[in-house]
């Protein structure tokens, strides 16, 4: 362990057998706290999801201690060894590439793990993408949803738009460059293209970008701009006036699957009539 330090808010040693959850920057290093700046030069290990990123923080801040990998990869195989190490008195700090470990990053089993077998955990706050993008974007935040990647099954990915289609409260998601296209479509299928929505980019660095102020806007600007960087999307939830419109988004997408399935256009229209507030000419329009 590194103990030798100028600073003396980083002379305080972390406690034995103690799990250290670290929050680190999502895009600006300087963002990076002293009490974790603390707590990663005293832990006696530290468990990151790629060491090559953490080496960028430990460089910057002259950090010098052991660490090892700790990601979806190998996950459960290390989660053994760290537990059986804590269980002897080693202190070890959880860290992902950036951000808070456990949101949409390797942890979570750990944690769960930890606490499981009474280990002592302790949270060490640091920046959060889909937190920043949320206070920047202006939508109401005192309520909101984080649904971070969808699902990758067609199933459980409509599942969760339709919610988002219909949910009043903001929602936030992640999404990477080659997938946004994809999803902004599916986005713009289940909520129409007014809905309001703002992608943030780059976040806390020299090229932070909020781009919005609709789903049609996006994808328009995205045909001509060049897509690289993750993607923390909020979309503004479904205002009670619009309610007509997305109930006949929604309507229209049963009725279409209701055809697949073989029945005919007269049939399913009733149908769908009977348990909307739409007429049956209505839904043919849909059609």
């Amino acid at each position: 362990m590194n103990n030798n330090s100028s600073l003396s808010h980083r002379n305080i040693e972390p406690e034995e057998g103690v799990l250290y959850i670290v929050g680190t920057p999502i895009g600006n290093l300087n963002d990076l706290s002293s009490r974790a700046i603390n707590i990663l030069e005293n832990v006696s290990l530290i468990a990151c999801e790629d060491t090559r990123q953490t080496k960028k923080i430990m460089s910057k801040f002259k950090i010098k201690n052991n660490m090892i990998s700790f990601n979806k990869f190998n996950s459960f195989k290390k989660i053994p060894n760290i537990l059986e190490n804590l269980s002897k008195g080693y202190s070890i700090a959880l860290v992902s590439d950036a951000g808070m470990p456990n949101i949409c990053d390797p942890g979570e089993e750990l944690v769960n793990k930890a606490r499981t077998n009474n280990i002592e955990t302790v949270c060490i706050p640091g920046p959060c993408a889909a937190i920043v993008a949320l206070v920047a974007s202006g939508y109401p935040a005192s309520k909101f949803v984080f649904e971070g990647f969808l699902p990758k099954k067609k199933s459980d990915r409509e599942k969760i738009l339709t919610e988002i289609s219909e949910n009043q409260k903001t929602t936030i998601l992640y999404e990477s460059p080659h997938r946004i296209n994809r999803l902004l479509e599916e986005l713009k299928e289940f909520c129409g293209g007014s809905r309001e929505i703002q992608i943030a980019r780059e976040l806390t660095k020299k090229f932070e970008e909020m781009i919005g102020p609709d789903i049609d806007s996006v994808i328009n600007l995205f045909k001509t701009k060049e897509i690289i960087g993750e993607f923390t999307i909020i979309v503004k939830g479904n205002a009670k006036s619009q309610n007509e419109e997305f109930n006949k988004i929604k309507v229209k997408k049963d009725l279409q699957e209701l055809i697949e399935a073989g029945l005919s256009l007269s049939a399913a229209s009733k149908y769908l009539a009977k348990k909307s507030n739409l007429s049956k000419n209505e839904i043919y329009d849909l059609y």
